[in-house]
């Protein structure tokens, strides 16, 4: 059954971060406009990542001896509201950070964590995630691409979709089939850490609405892997690959895609008022609906992450938030525009517009990445007994 989410108050020691991240990145990000952060999920920038990592920031809840820097999820919490907020370029080590290390940690051998997670932390090792296959749709337990065992390791063949910054980073760690069949779904599935420099692996565009290119398609046409390449025990993919996916789901991030829209509409609103134009009371409505449910969605976002503290794996709860979160956060680009066509003030900035386009045309996305919103639903069902 899902477990309740009570209020819970972000620890002192944490909540002492956030000004320091407020000052750098009003240095970091002074000349940035706001369409360009408004990409702050996809916006890809390496500098700042490994500013970010001189800082101590790039696996700050990750152990000091593997080059983390030893804070519990609360400051990771403050962190990662601050930079989505603002609306940081994070793309480059986000992977890594979120998901990659604390798996490889969890999962990994000894010699792999001294190899990966330490240059995770000093922003020089980027990582992929491929899950998702053309032939499997949303059935993530349906994938076909396998590894078969070797003399050396592993010969890997198969594709993955939707790969987010393949082109860009350094690994992937891959869901691929090690045994059985597709039919056996959960069984025989493991998880590969690959070295995407290795022969054999092509990678393609895809195109998103806004002409950006962050998703890919990977191919993999016999490509050999040591026998180290495999995270954890052969078989164990599934049970890996769905604590993998808590951490993805269970953080802020899923509350600020739209905010820095939601952020420049505030403004306009405010502008509009100094020069004497009193913002109706529809707009005004719809500014105070999306605060309050912000409010409690971030509300519950704290308790996940007290669970997370505790040692607990808060799957179903963390779906619940991603999904609800998920839906205001597509709903802000439709409401605003709608509440724009309605009046007739001030002029929008350039800037303004540009950056209701981006998020418009990028919303749709933000019910499929980390799950789709049908699977999600299925998962916070069974955990409330109801399948």
């Amino acid at each position: 059954m899902i477990a309740a989410l009570p209020l819970v108050s972000i620890p002192r020691e944490a909540e002492a971060l956030r000004g320091e991240v407020r000052r750098f990145l009003d240095v970091a990000l002074k000349d940035m406009p706001a369409d360009v952060r408004a990409q702050s999920w996809l916006g890809y920038d390496e500098g700042f990542s490994r500013a970010l990592a001189a800082k101590g920031w790039v696996g700050l809840g990750l152990p000091t001896a593997y080059g983390g820097g030893g804070r519990d999820a609360f400051a990771r919490f403050v962190l990662v509201e601050e930079l989505l907020c603002r609306g940081a370029p994070v793309s480059a080590h986000w992977i890594a950070e979120r998901q990659s290390a604390p798996m490889m940690l969890r999962y990994g051998t000894e010699e792999q964590k001294q190899r990966y997670v330490p240059a995770v932390c000093r922003g020089e090792a980027f990582f992929c995630i491929g899950m998702s296959e053309p032939q499997a749709g949303s059935d993530l337990a349906g994938i076909t691409t396998r590894a078969v065992p070797t003399a050396t390791g592993w010969s890997l063949s198969g594709q993955k979709v939707w790969t987010t910054n393949a082109h860009r980073s350094h690994f992937m760690i891959a869901l691929v089939r090690t045994s059985g069949r597709t039919e056996d779904r959960h069984a025989g599935l493991s998880q590969l850490v690959i070295d995407l420099k290795t022969p054999g692996i092509t990678v393609r565009p895809i195109e998103d609405l806004t002409g950006g290119h962050h998703f890919n398609e990977v191919f993999f046409d016999e490509v050999q892997l040591p026998h180290d390449a495999l995270i954890g025990e052969e078989g164990s993919g599934w049970m890996q690959v769905t604590a993998e996916l808590a951490y993805e789901r269970s953080g802020p991030e899923r509350l600020y895609s739209s905010i820095v829209l939601f952020d420049q509409w505030l403004q306009h609103l405010r502008d509009d008022a100094r020069e004497g134009r009193t913002p109706d009371e529809a707009s005004l409505a719809l500014a105070g609906r999306v605060v309050a449910h912000k409010a409690a969605l971030r509300a519950m976002s704290a308790s996940v992450t007290q669970r997370i503290v505790a040692g607990d794996s808060p799957a179903t709860e963390a779906a619940l938030v991603k999904d609800l979160a998920t839906e205001l956060e597509q709903f802000i680009p439709t409401a605003i525009a709608d509440r724009l066509a309605d009046l007739s003030g001030r002029p929008l900035s350039p800037t303004f517009l540009r950056t209701l386009a981006y998020i418009t045309h990028m919303a749709p996305t933000f019910s499929l990445r980390g799950g789709t919103r049908e699977i999600l639903r299925g998962m916070i069902a069974r955990g409330l007994g109801l399948r």
